[in-house]
């Protein structure tokens, strides 16, 4: 019986209804403000720290590290399809493989820096457990991963997390601390996916969301629960980086 992921992950992007790709790199612009903003606060100024994306689809983040002069970066996804589209539009530091494989053949503490942008998500518990023990033993000491991943506490999480057949979890800012403490991480910290200002219009949604949508959130969790964590984190998504 073929396993219902190489059914999927064989034609990922046309399995989707549409190609996940952009036409040309233009297309990638509205991803930049999402992507710089992880460049600008969580990457350090050397450029030529080793860098590896996992699941990686067609490179539109390594698109955005190698146009900030980052020298040393590769990503990985197992789609034949994000691949030949990263290709497409120049990416060449893209390659196809087996994201689990890749890492157990890296040496001890060879990266500086381990990207997974929506791919934790697609493993089982016990799958993502020994995944993060990898994420461990190839980080250097200090060194970071950075995830993003479907909110379970979002009002609308389950959108993200039922919306690809091949998600299998959803967390909390207690749950992926929770996995990655238990693999001797002692540095967690989750960020609200929230709109970041780049334009007139996201500054509107930007607004919106701080003092419209978050006060109405807390209001109706409040009603339920009689208490709301001022910390918490009502996007569909969220950010979250770890430092060894």
């Amino acid at each position: 019986m073929k396993n219902y992921r190489e059914k999927i992950y064989k034609s990922y992007s046309s399995n989707s209804g549409k190609s996940l790709a952009p036409e040309s790199i233009a297309g990638l612009s509205s991803r930049e403000a999402f992507y710089k903003n992880i460049l600008n606060n969580f990457f350090p100024a050397r450029r030529d720290i080793k860098i590896l994306e996992i699941g990686c689809g067609y490179g539109s983040f390594q698109y955005f590290i190698n146009a900030a002069g980052y020298t040393n970066s590769l990503g990985i996804d197992d789609s034949e399809e994000q691949v030949s589209e990263a290709h497409r539009l120049g990416i060449k530091n893209v390659t196809l493989g087996n994201l689990v494989a890749y890492l157990k053949d890296l040496e001890n503490n060879s990266l500086d820096i381990l990207i997974a942008i929506d791919v934790i998500e697609h493993f089982t518990k016990e799958e993502l457990s020994d995944l993060i023990d990898d994420f461990y033993r190839v980080l250097k000491e200090d060194g970071l991963v950075i995830t993003h991943q479907p909110n379970a506490e979002g009002i609308f999480g389950n959108g993200i997390r039922y919306g690809d057949f091949t998600h299998e979890l959803a967390f909390t800012r207690r749950s992926i601390s929770q996995i990655f403490c238990s693999s001797e991480f002692k540095d967690v910290q989750s960020f609200e996916d929230k709109p970041i200002a780049h334009g007139l219009k996201s500054f509107i949604r930007l607004f919106l969301w701080n003092y419209f949508v978050r006060p109405v959130y807390k209001i109706l969790l409040s009603v339920e629960s009689g208490a709301v964590d001022k910390d918490i984190i009502f996007s569909q998504n969220f950010l979250t980086v770890i430092r060894k």
